[in-house]
């Protein structure tokens, strides 16, 4: 598992943030398994995401104003006879921040050639 380094997002937070910004975009409910088909989607992979690992990566988003949560409306649930979602919605905070990470990240694969040659 990748470690944390301060101030900075995990790849699993960085690919929540873009697929829920993308889920946004598209006016779909952003929820965890909607959240894990797009991952699966974008990585182009064959498992999902384990779904103890993504509810405690909502989690700490969620903690830190990267995103906010709330459970939809039970007559909805109830409607299609499943269990209540928990919606989540990219907060204004969670764009700058997957912006940031991103940004970051591009600035550390451009150094790393430089600093092979040096």
């Amino acid at each position: 598992m990748a470690r944390r380094r301060e101030g900075r997002l995990v790849p699993l937070e960085v690919d929540i943030l873009g697929a829920g910004i993308e889920l946004q975009a598209e006016g779909d409910d952003v929820y965890g398994f909607a959240l894990a088909k797009r991952i699966a989607e974008r990585a182009d992979a064959a498992a999902l995401t384990a779904h103890g690992t993504l509810y405690k990566a909502l989690g700490r988003l969620s903690d830190a104003g990267l995103l906010e949560s709330r459970w939809e409306d039970a007559s909805i649930a109830e409607e299609d006879g499943r269990p209540r979602r928990r919606l989540y919605r990219v907060t204004g905070a969670g764009e700058v921040a997957l912006r940031a990470e991103l940004a970051a990240r591009r600035a550390e694969q451009a150094a790393a050639p430089k600093a092979a040659l040096a």
